[in-house]
């Protein structure tokens, strides 16, 4: 299976160099690339077909930055997976990305390989995380206070715990003895329940209330 990807930056000689990167890559096709937020909502307009599994996202955008791009993208299209690149590793910057619903944050000096195995790990996982950006999530969570109205039932609870690792949801499911239909039951649940967006939404309540110890 082939996996659609869609480059958003005003650098078009970077751009380019990432879209030859990427369909170099045995299960991934680039889609097009977009030079700012209209340019890329045009296209989704034009037709369902231009609405790709990944978008990559350069921070820093005229018009609107890679954050409000973000939170665009998460309201209006939230299967779509969405992956900051950018060429600063500041923790502020990251922390923003991610808050906003990025699912991951790559520096664009990174290696060939370390892209194909982040594009791997968002559509196997649903997101994709450095060590560094692992430990600046961790870090940032100083605030414990738990949300004492939330209850969750025993397998809830577990699969959340299962979803703080690396496995897949049909990982998950196989570990659980469920069938992944009733995994996606409980990824939604919680979603609604806790008011996050993503995976990474989860993983961030989880550690920060404990139930999940990294």
């Amino acid at each position: 299976m082939e996996h659609s990807v869609v480059i958003v930056d005003n650098h078009v000689l970077l751009s380019q160099a990432i879209e030859a990167m990427i369909n170099s890559f045995e299960k991934f096709k680039v889609l097009y690339t977009c030079k700012d937020v209209d340019d890329l909502a045009n296209k989704f307009k034009i037709s369902v077909k231009n609405i790709p599994a990944i978008v990559l996202i350069d921070v820093n955008m005229p018009l609107k930055d890679g954050v409000q791009i973000t939170q665009w993208l998460v309201e209006n299209f939230p299967k779509v997976h969405v992956m900051a690149m950018s060429a600063e590793d500041n923790d502020n910057t990251i922390l923003k990305m991610l808050k906003a619903g990025a699912v991951g944050y790559l520096l664009k000096n990174a290696e060939k390989d370390i892209l194909q195995r982040a594009l791997l790990q968002l559509v196997e996982n649903g997101f994709y995380h450095s060590k560094e950006v692992t430990d600046l999530l961790v870090n940032s969570l100083t605030d414990t206070d738990s949300n004492s109205q939330v209850t969750f039932k025993k397998n809830e609870l577990k699969f959340m715990r299962f979803a703080c690792s690396e496995l897949t949801y049909k990982e998950i499911a196989e570990k659980m003895f469920l069938s992944p239909k009733t995994i996606d039951g409980y990824r939604d649940s919680l979603f609604t329940k806790l008011e996050v967006r993503n995976r990474v939404g989860l993983v961030m309540y989880a550690i920060k209330n404990k139930i999940y110890m990294p």
